[in-house]
């Protein structure tokens, strides 16, 4: 699949709406009870960036940029401002902000991964675009230094140690991340409302596995 390992303008995905989408196929019994199944491991997001366009010039940097796609063509990274980080919304990330995984003293390598908890039930996100400078990892609350104790895979999420990580150590991480995503469409309609400022009415944009 082509990916192009570059982040949607940030000042055009803020101000857009999306979230995440689940598939659940849902069969209705002769008695009126159900039985609930999904095919999906994994929640996919979807967004619209159309709502976020404010100039003429927000209007020509998506068009540069949607044809260097091609569009539906390449896949690329997305800021979701709602959820783009390890922490909670409103601290700074954290070594000790997710538990990535215990060792096994087997393992040099582990994947990035979020956790959703609401009362006795998690999801486990994995995250595979993490975003360069921010990984912060350690080892039983003992900080690591990237270059020198751990490297990261930034196309992939990887964590990489030297050697595998010694049997019951807590491996946790902190981080800020994007959505591997692409355009979900493959036209662009623009109108002029006036000499300063344009409309793109419609732009989804839909999360791809990578």
């Amino acid at each position: 699949m082509g990916f192009h390992e570059i982040r949607f303008p940030a000042s055009l995905s803020f101000g857009s709406i999306g979230g995440p989408e689940r598939h659940t196929d849902v069969v209705t019994l002769a008695n009126g009870f159900e039985e609930r199944n999904t095919p999906w491991k994994h929640s996919r997001r979807r967004y619209d960036a159309g709502v976020a366009m404010r100039s003429l010039d927000d209007i020509e940097t998506l068009i540069a940029f949607f044809e260097a796609r091609q569009g539906q063509m390449y896949g690329f990274r997305w800021k979701d401002w709602t959820d783009y980080k390890s922490s909670a919304a409103r601290r700074d990330v954290g070594p000790e902000d997710q538990i990535i995984a215990f060792g096994d003293d087997v393992t040099d390598r582990y994947l990035l991964v979020k956790t959703y908890r609401s009362g006795e039930n998690t999801y486990l996100r994995p995250i595979t675009k993490p975003v360069e400078g921010t990984v912060k990892v350690a080892l039983d609350e003992e900080e690591q230094r990237e270059g020198v104790n751990f490297e990261v895979d930034l196309t992939t999420g990887m964590l990489i140690f030297p050697h595998p990580v010694d049997t019951g150590v807590r491996i946790t991480a902190g981080f800020e991340f994007d959505v591997p995503v692409r355009f979900d469409i493959d036209r662009i309609h623009t109108s002029l409302a006036s000499f300063q400022a344009g409309d793109v009415p419609n732009v989804p944009i839909v999360e791809v596995r990578v």
